[in-house]
């Protein structure tokens, strides 16, 4: 798919991994409306990005959110490409912490809200709009991809990654079955399963736990994931058209170890 010209929805695109993909996708000359709770940094400011405060966990907001992409992509004469869902919360907690209390419903809902059926629900309701695209010209006749963030935990979640792991791992298990639903409409979709990325989270963990996830978890680079990395990932899948229905690990040949 050519990135140039196309709209692309991006949910947590305010920070982390997501405004690195808003910024990568911009610098290709590519239309982004951010979906967050929270407004991008104001440097970001350029008429090629729209900014729609959305509560994910909210079906009216992302629905909203998603009619005015589509109209600003018709005033752009830059039709929908894609969602980039970026939005997640990572929570913690043991099934039966200290005091012998089990593992609270409501973080176990809000996890799963957000995590999973966030995503759900924002590439639900965009492919309404993206089925009607017109096809790119070639023999693929492409309308549009769709990028689920899973995550490591997903095959090695550690101590308190339950509800966290559980939708992660549900998220992989969606690529397959929506990319074989969504084929006759020229539309595929990938998830990518990042290990551990520099971010706010890494920088406040301790000294010694950072090193314990380079040293012991990480094969090759020993450094945590920059966030041009993951960002140069989403764009290959984008432009790569024979990537479909796969969970792509960007991880440094890193597994979690099991008890940090």
């Amino acid at each position: 798919m050519k990135l140039a010209g196309r709209t692309f929805i991006v949910s947590g695109g305010s920070s982390g991994l997501g405004l690195a993909t808003v910024q990568d996708l911009v610098s290709g000359n590519a239309y982004v409306s951010i979906l967050d709770r929270s407004p991008p940094p104001a440097e970001l400011s350029t008429s090629r990005i729209k900014y729609f405060e959305t509560d994910i966990t909210m079906v009216e907001e992302i629905e909203r959110a998603v009619d005015g992409t589509v109209e600003w992509s018709v005033s752009t004469a830059a039709p929908l490409g894609g969602v980039i869902n970026c939005a997640g919360v990572g929570t913690a907690a043991k099934l039966i912490d200290a005091h012998n209390e089990p593992h609270s419903l409501d973080l176990w809902d809000f996890t799963l809200a957000v995590n999973l059926t966030g995503t759900f629900n924002l590439t639900r309701l965009a492919l309404r709009h993206l089925v009607k695209i017109a096809p790119e010209d070639g023999p693929d006749g492409e309308r549009g991809v769709i990028v689920l963030v899973s995550s490591a935990a997903a095959f090695e979640g550690q101590p308190g990654q339950t509800a966290y792991a559980a939708t992660k791992g549900a998220l992989r298990s969606m690529a397959l079955p929506m990319a074989r639903d969504l084929a006759r409409h020229g539309i595929r979709v990938v998830t990518i399963a990042p290990g551990v990325f520099k971010s706010t989270m890494t920088d406040r963990m301790p000294e010694k736990t950072r090193r314990s996830l380079i040293n012991e978890g990480i094969a090759y680079p020993r450094r945590f994931g920059q966030p041009h990395e993951f960002a140069q990932t989403v764009n290959w899948i984008l432009t790569c058209a024979y990537v479909n229905g796969e969970t792509i690990r960007l991880s440094g040949a890193g597994r979690l170890p099991g008890k940090l």
